[in-house]
């Protein structure tokens, strides 16, 4: 086996990307107006089982206009996950809401109904949901408590192309799903994201605000303002060719998944993926581990030991409500989420690109069994 760094990702880029790109290049159709927008939005709506999809510049975008779009009061309360990342809390403030963090399941690392159903005021009006790094929320309590209390539902399925929840696609669900294409992804046009929706008002009006709000009658006058958050002909080229090979991407990731497995079944210290739930199989978008107590390290320490074998690796999430930013602004003060505060410490994935090779996991396997030794 080689001794060179194995990265944390490698994305594959070994279907039409290459040809769609050549058209785009020969036409001229280089911009936002170019014809493979429109087929990677009907693309992936399609994907994620929904009427409409508004491409933009990345994931974090889409939350901030998905957000902005439900119309929301300055005040209101947005239940989200504290696993998770930073575009989440941030779409939340900056719309003027204020956002109220629940802890995860120690096993599956997502957001569960008895956070939800705790952190719920007079002044809640809607649920973040977030898919974390292979296996979905489970969606259907939460689902019907939204529906009972009137609260509007944001699926963040930003890791979780080609993934469903009881053979429904994740993005799927709630008022308005938003995806990202970061080169990690399942489906990626090195930066973008994707705003999907059911809903024929608002899915016109998510592509206004994605375009600075321009009147069709009279494109200089603005009744709202907006964002210049466009996605190129460019990168929609590289989603659309991206998107054709995604059911064969889900079978490379579980793959992956299963080898590690293989590898680290006999492995102590560690807790890993689970694998399956009675809604869902694991897709790996990464593969995680979680050091247990038995380790006199962090998970700091252990990607410090990885990288000197040449592994690379990544941290978890850290908590929303232990980050400095969010404590400024006066959210989230004196709270205490352990199960995210612990895996958030213990926790970090291994590679997990889509372009890993057998011999790559062997070795990255084999180096945190070293480690851990």
């Amino acid at each position: 086996m080689s001794d060179a760094f194995i990265p944390v990702n490698t994305p594959l880029l070994d279907g039409n990307e290459a040809e769609y790109l050549a058209e785009c290049i020969r036409t001229g159709w280089i911009s936002s107006e170019g014809p493979f927008i429109k087929r990677f939005e009907q693309a992936m709506a399609q994907a994620a089982g929904r009427r409409h999809g508004v491409a933009v510049t990345n994931g974090s975008v889409a939350l901030d206009i998905a957000v902005h779009a439900l119309g929301l009061e300055p005040g209101d309360e947005v239940i989200i996950p504290t696993f998770t990342i930073i575009s989440c809390a941030a779409a939340v403030t900056r719309a003027g809401l204020v956002p109220v963090s629940v802890d995860c399941d120690p096993a599956t690392w997502n957001m569960t109904i008895e956070g939800v159903e705790a952190a719920i005021t007079p002044r809640t009006r809607a649920i973040m949901l977030v898919h974390i790094y292979g296996l979905p929320v489970d969606l259907e309590p939460i689902m019907k408590l939204a529906k009972a209390r009137g609260l509007k539902v944001i699926e963040d399925a930003a890791e979780m192309h080609g993934q469903t929840y009881r053979d429904a696609p994740c993005g799927s669900f709630g008022d308005v799903s938003t995806f990202s294409f970061y080169p990690n992804k399942h489906v990626t046009t090195g930066e973008g994201g994707m705003i999907v929706t059911d809903d024929d008002a608002l899915a016109e009006r998510l592509a206004s605000l994605r375009n600075l709000c321009f009147q069709p009658q009279q494109r200089f006058v603005h009744e709202e303002l907006g964002w210049n958050a466009r996605m190129t002909n460019l990168q929609a080229a590289l989603g659309v060719a991206q998107v054709e090979r995604l059911p064969r991407t889900v079978e490379i990731k579980r793959r992956i998944g299963r080898l590690y497995d293989q590898h680290l079944a006999d492995v102590a210290g560690i807790r890993r993926p689970v694998a399956r739930t009675n809604y869902a199989d694991n897709i790996y978008w990464v593969y995680g581990v979680v050091l247990d107590d038995s380790v006199p390290f962090d998970a700091k320490e252990a990607m410090r030991r990885l990288a000197q074998k040449g592994i690379g690796t990544r941290p978890f999430f850290w908590c929303m409500h232990e980050q400095p930013v969010l404590r400024r602004m006066g959210f989230m003060l004196n709270e205490s989420h352990p199960h995210a505060e612990y895996i958030a410490r213990r926790g970090f994935y291994l590679p997990s690109g889509l372009a890993l090779t057998e011999d790559e996991i062997a070795r990255s396997a084999q180096a945190l069994r070293e480690i851990l030794a």
